[in-house]
């Protein structure tokens, strides 16, 4: 992969975000696979478009704060691993923490990881977007990911499990906190909720 000039990260043994996103950089190249745009749905206003991130957070990867869990998470690609924190953007840690909260109430720790609501797959990283040159929404802590390998960057609805009816409700939860949700805006990247307009 590093002769195609597509980065996969220190060979390490595990099969992580960094490794799953350079194969699918791969068969992007293999197959010229392009995401279908979904209609994009009526997007709260309590975030900045995306466009306007850095001027409402900052610089990427400043204002971090700690975000305490009501549940504990695992590390989506070392599973024996448990986190019950993890850092996020300050102005984003409240609205998170709510949707925590209402997630925790609503399923219960049980269903919650029988459902891989738990898998924990990041928040802060500073990095361009996939394929793009472009910052991510990571880089500023205001993205988080949950359980990549049933929802992987390119699956849409007819695949990626967040868009079963099981996920509705958590879904429903962060968009009540103004967080986006790229598979129902996009088709694509379910995995991913974000404090910021498309």
């Amino acid at each position: 992969m590093a002769a195609a000039g597509i980065e996969s990260g220190p060979v390490d043994g595990l099969a992580g975000p960094q490794t799953r996103i350079a194969w699918e950089r791969w068969q992007d190249r293999l197959r010229g696979l392009t995401p279908r745009a979904a209609e994009i749905a009526h997007q709260p206003d309590v975030f900045p478009r995306q466009k306007d991130v850095p001027g409402f957070y900052g610089e990427p990867g400043t204002h971090q704060a700690m975000l305490d869990l009501p549940f504990p998470m695992r590390l989506a690609w070392d599973k024996g691993t448990v986190i019950r924190r993890f850092a996020i953007h300050e102005k984003a840690r409240e609205s998170a923490a709510r949707a925590f909260a209402g997630i925790r109430a609503h399923y219960g720790e049980d269903a919650i990881r029988r459902l891989g609501l738990d898998l924990f797959a990041g928040c802060l990283n500073i990095r361009a977007m996939r394929g793009g040159k472009a910052l991510s929404m990571h880089s500023w802590g205001i993205a988080i990911d949950f359980d990549p390998e049933h929802n992987p960057l390119r699956w849409g609805r007819d695949k990626a499990r967040m868009a079963g009816p099981d996920y509705a409700p958590f879904l429903d939860i962060w968009e009540s906190e103004g967080w986006i949700s790229l598979g129902r805006e996009r088709n694509y990247d379910w995995m991913h909720v974000q404090a910021a307009r498309l």
